[in-house]
């Protein structure tokens, strides 16, 4: 098996697994916020539970990166080591910005559940401030989509 081959599959399970983890500590921040403010305001659990799934797109980012990967072709014992330690690199910055975004983004949204069990109405405004840690990930997602591209 070539180095360039298994520097490729490393990327990928980086690129998947912290993409992953960060979204399912993220989501966990949410849900747990939500269990304390459903004690308070049953009745905005609606809102809860959207801001609690937000930070799950991220994991969804690292299997997109890894589909992109992957249907281009590249992931054959032709890979050059050059290609696989640029989807090595790719998989480092998409895997480590999905993790610490959705993390950060998880953070976000449970303050925001826990200000709306309060009695706030802030659920528009932690959308908002929600969605700028996600850009971060979004950001990576394309620069590897650029990455595999310059490999064809």
């Amino acid at each position: 098996m070539s180095t360039g081959i298994i520097l490729a599959y490393l990327g990928i399970a980086l690129m998947i697994g912290l993409a992953g983890v960060g979204s399912a500590i993220g989501v966990s921040m949410g849900g747990n916020a939500t269990v304390g403010a459903l004690k308070k305001n049953d009745k905005a659990f609606g809102s809860y539970m959207l801001l609690s799934a937000m930070p799950g797109t991220q994991g969804l980012y690292g299997f997109a990166g890894f589909f992109l990967v992957n249907a281009s072709g590249i992931l054959t014992e032709d890979i050059t080591m050059v290609q696989g330690m640029a989807i090595l690199a790719a998989g480092i910055a998409l895997g480590l910005v999905s993790l610490i975004s959705a993390m950060r983004q998880g953070q976000i949204c449970a303050n925001g559940i826990a200000s709306i069990g309060s009695g706030h109405d802030v659920f528009g405004k932690t959308l908002v401030l929600a969605v700028f840690p996600e850009l971060y990930a979004i950001v990576a997602f394309a620069a590897t989509f650029l990455i595999n591209a310059g490999l064809q």
